[in-house]
């Protein structure tokens, strides 16, 4: 495998809503200290490719907004390498975007797409996971895909169904499917050919762009012709992104590419990940006290507590008394208390 011809692409436009307060439209969940550790969720997942991608060829998708937040957060990458999105059009126009960007001027690329707010604790095993990956996809038109080996009936992710379960570690990917009722859930848990969608991918750049001349042609005649113009890496380049992004449809990378291709792999694998969508999902990941409370803060006293997450890192003192299973969050002066088993409200409630 080629190092230095590795690329990461993170994908870091989202809001993060179902973390507010602690996330806002300005300030979203990637770049947060949401765990207590001191870097990013953005900071980590860049940490986290270190072995295997070299931090001259890292890049981040974001919105226009995001820009300075990015280039404070991860000075060490080129600024040119901060692609602004003027508006949001899902996964596929973003992973178009930048491949045809990195394929101008690096025409052998090989390309990992991760988001910028998953959790990974297997750092070991996460870095040999993805330098097979790249060894796989490096010289053929194969895409790759993880798929997290499920623990539980999980109806928050969506699966993907191998094909056939040989004694390769890479194997053919039969189906994708949505994020399944509790009763389908268990069922794919039992059947154990399906695996969770990390929604992390590994193909090379001809790959990438012979899949959207196929597939999604109206999103690659878009890129191809700004690609054609010579517009990447020169100024003119984001006022014609600002022009022609958002004439992009709306469509994830799994409904343009993925669903379609014939050549998409699945590589199964355990190295404790979690997308970390939820408090709740955060709340599974922290350590905890003997009564199953979890805090992020300095001077937090629980008293007769129990299945608490709280999260008060800019406070000096927080006394919280009689509590269970409930979610406490506090940040620039909003706060939100509310039980566990009503988490899923706390996107609207963020809103109104």
């Amino acid at each position: 495998m080629q190092k230095n011809n590795n690329h990461l692409i993170i994908m870091a436009g989202g809001i993060g809503s179902r973390f507010w307060p602690m996330s806002t439209p300005q300030m979203p969940k990637q770049f947060i200290d949401i765990l207590g550790v001191g870097k990013t969720m953005l900071q980590l997942t860049v940490e986290r490719f270190s072995s295997v991608v070299p931090t001259e060829n890292v890049w981040v998708v974001t919105s226009g907004k995001y820009r300075d937040i990015v280039a404070s957060q991860i000075p060490q990458i080129p600024l040119q390498q901060i692609l602004l999105e003027p508006c949001m059009r899902n996964t596929a126009p973003c992973i178009a975007y930048v491949s045809y960007k990195i394929k101008s001027k690096y025409p052998n690329a090989n390309l990992v797409f991760s988001p910028a707010d998953a959790l990974v604790t297997d750092l070991e095993t996460f870095g040999d996971v993805i330098r097979k990956a790249l060894d796989f996809t490096l010289d053929s038109d194969c895409i790759v895909t993880l798929g997290m080996t499920p623990d539980r009936s999980e109806t928050g992710y969506g699966y993907i169904k191998a094909a056939d379960r040989s004694s390769a570690e890479i194997v053919k990917v039969e189906a994708f499917k949505e994020k399944p009722d509790l009763a389908t859930a268990d069922k794919y848990l039992k059947d154990g050919n399906y695996f969770w969608n990390a929604g992390i991918f590994v193909w090379n750049v001809n790959t990438v762009i012979s899949s959207f001349e196929a597939l999604v042609p109206d999103v690659a005649s878009i890129f191809r012709s700004i690609s054609d113009r010579g517009v990447f890496y020169s100024q003119q380049e984001q006022m014609v992104i600002d022009e022609e992004f958002p004439g992009c449809p709306n469509i994830s990378i799994d409904y343009a590419v993925m669903e379609k291709s014939t050549n998409v792999y699945v590589f199964p694998a355990s190295f404790g990940w979690s997308d970390l969508g939820t408090w709740g999902s955060l709340y599974s990941h922290l350590k905890m006290d003997s009564n199953a409370n979890a805090v992020v803060g300095e001077g937090v006293k629980l008293i007769d507590c129990k299945g608490c997450l709280v999260h008060t890192s800019q406070e000096n003192k927080v006394v919280l008394q009689g509590l269970s299973d409930c979610i406490v969050v506090e940040k620039d002066g909003k706060l939100l208390v509310c039980k566990m088993k009503e988490e899923q409200h706390i996107k609207e409630w963020g809103q109104n």
